[in-house]
């Protein structure tokens, strides 16, 4: 991913993204098109214990995450230890010239994305992958959910883990993308995050939040891209 310089976040800054947006694209060489499978992942616990102590850095860590073995794309993760790319998306928007209060101008898009490669590794079947779900679980019923207890459908968790193919993905590389116009000056970036915190979409509103805790490098140009 193309990140210039003025756009790049910080590893922690990373980190959150990949925690508040769990659902991720999982993209693997094929042929003649590369396969990518939209799925849940999520950190280990004794990750977010050591992520807890310090840096917040997701590189020389895992993430786990699982898929229906149905799937063509399992059939390929099974052959063993290879490259793999996980993508998570954060808030997003599109910014109207109109916004900005002057012309002539540019119309944009503001998002926030990450990029996290490393070696992708398939889990055991059984005990392994229940295990992965039971994380899952607990991690998204906890961000997302409404108290489910999980404990009244173990049994239930064990008779369909046999279509459950898991995997872990050793972390080496994170890129993350934070398009958050950084490049305007102050006061028109202000008024591009009022105009967002202002808007009707949650998504928009999580963007001003992230827009407003970001530097603003200064800027004697007026263009939005």
């Amino acid at each position: 991913m193309y990140v210039p310089d003025h756009y790049r976040g910080s590893p922690a800054a990373a980190l959150e993204v990949v925690r508040a947006g769990p659902l991720a694209t999982l993209v693997t060489g094929a042929e003649p098109v590369p396969f990518a499978t939209h799925l849940p992942v999520v950190l280990p616990a004794e990750v977010e214990t050591a992520l807890a102590a310090g840096p917040a850095d997701l590189r020389g860590h895992r993430l786990l995450g699982h898929l229906n073995r149905a799937n063509p794309h399992w059939e390929r993760l099974a052959e063993g230890a290879q490259p793999a790319l996980l993508i998570f998306r954060g808030p997003h928007g599109y910014l109207s010239p109109e916004v900005y209060g002057y012309t002539p101008a540019a119309p944009t898009w503001n998002f926030t994305a990450v990029h996290v490669r490393g070696t992708l590794r398939p889990l055991p079947a059984g005990e392994d992958t229940l295990r992965v779900i039971h994380r899952t679980v607990e991690v998204l019923e906890g961000r997302f959910g409404q108290g489910w207890d999980m404990k009244g459908s173990l049994e239930y968790f064990e008779r369909i883990v046999p279509g459950v193919g898991a995997f872990e993905l050793e972390v080496a590389e994170v890129d993350g993308m934070f398009k958050l116009s950084q490049e305007l000056r102050p006061d028109t970036r202000e008024r591009t995050t009022c105009h967002f915190a202002a808007s009707g979409h949650e998504t928009h509103r999580r963007l001003a939040a992230m827009m407003a805790g970001f530097e603003s490098p200064r800027s004697d140009g007026k263009g939005s891209d």
